[in-house]
């Protein structure tokens, strides 16, 4: 049974709450912060995949002044030119991310799962018992650098409510739709999932 868009968004926001305290153990653990960093995240070529954090990032959108999500809007629609010429050239994009304010996320509480979870080593175990490994970022590997015990933040049981969530919002509706395979520009200027 599929339940209401916001009595699933309440569940998200409850789980994002949870990656966050994941991610914080696993960075104070290893030393890590964002602080002074020169390479910068929001530069990062995410692709996201569900459409409940579509949905939920549309609804923090939608909670803004109109000129404000606008001027996302215009900035997402740059990052997509800017992403095409890079690709077109063979190159992986480093546009940054348009909902970006002077170092800041625009929409922080409605950042999506990626934007959460970025930075830290990371480890996800598939349902098929494969394993996959994300050794952190330029400062997490160097902080990494010749140590044999660091934190990893297991990212499985996340990302299987994550996927729960996911089947809540779409309901009968998850096998007739495309899987979702967009940047965050993407889902910006294509508007709301549903």
């Amino acid at each position: 049974m599929k339940s209401t868009p916001q009595a699933v968004f309440r569940k998200l926001a409850a789980l994002y709450e949870r990656m966050g305290i994941a991610y914080d153990a696993a960075a104070q653990g290893l030393g890590l912060t964002c602080s002074g960093c020169a390479d910068n995240c929001c530069r990062s070529f995410f692709q996201h995949h569900t459409y409940v954090e579509w949905a939920y990032l549309w609804q923090g959108l939608e909670a803004m002044p109109q000129d404000r999500r606008q001027e996302y809007e215009r900035r997402a629609a740059a990052y997509l030119r800017e992403a095409r010429e890079a690709l077109d050239r063979g190159e992986r994009p480093a546009a940054m991310c348009p909902l970006n304010d002077d170092g800041l996320c625009g929409v922080y509480a409605h950042r999506l799962m990626i934007c959460r979870l970025h930075g830290v080593p990371t480890v996800t175990v598939r349902p098929d018992g494969g394993r996959q490994t994300f050794p952190g970022c330029f400062r997490a590997q160097e902080l990494c650098e010749g140590r044999e015990d660091f934190p990893v933040l297991d990212r499985s049981a996340l990302y299987r409510d994550l996927a729960r969530l996911e089947m809540e919002f779409l309901g009968s509706r998850l096998r007739q739709l495309p899987r979702v395979d967009l940047t965050l520009a993407e889902m910006i200027v294509s508007g709301k999932p549903l």
